[in-house]
């Protein structure tokens, strides 16, 4: 009998994509590739923000951006655009410091994250993005503003 498992919802950061083909990060590469080959069996569904896109997209090396939106389109994660109630939320953990503001992108894949309804953002960013001080502050921001809590994680604590 099937116990109706749930499938997380998760969003990915640019740094997935990235870690993909990080061949000096070999540990980090296979938990990545294990991520992405479960999500394309439907053990996750996968979500972007055009925000990873545009980050895609300006990455300079020619050769390496063709093979991101390679591993991207591979994946076909759903993309969703970024909105005022993004904003709004990017500008909340901007001004309660949980994000530095040199690191607004960070806030804003989180707060699309968030504003979407998903379950867990699945990050390399472990300056920014995925240590236990950033979830407590992200998650009390995201309660004050009407919001449920978010996870925030690395593929290698997200794959079984």
């Amino acid at each position: 009998m099937e116990t109706g498992k749930k499938t997380l919802k998760c969003y990915l950061d640019t740094s997935v994509f990235n870690f993909a083909l990080a061949d000096r990060w070999i540990e980090e590469q296979r938990a990545t590739l294990e991520f992405i080959r479960l999500s394309q069996k439907g053990e996750f569904e996968t979500y972007i923000s055009s925000l990873v896109i545009d980050e895609i997209a300006a990455t300079p090396d020619e050769g390496k951006r063709k093979k991101l939106f390679h591993v991207l389109n591979n994946l076909q994660p759903i993309e969703f655009p970024l909105d005022a109630s993004v904003e709004s939320l990017v500008s909340a953990y901007l001004a309660a410091r949980i994000i530095p503001e040199k690191a607004r992108n960070d806030a804003i894949h989180i707060a699309a994250a968030t504003v979407s309804n998903l379950d867990i953002i699945v990050s390399w960013n472990q300056e920014h993005m995925v240590k236990v001080k950033t979830r407590i502050g992200i998650n009390a921001v995201n309660k004050l503003n009407g919001y449920k809590e978010i996870e925030i994680a690395t593929p290698r604590e997200v794959i079984p």
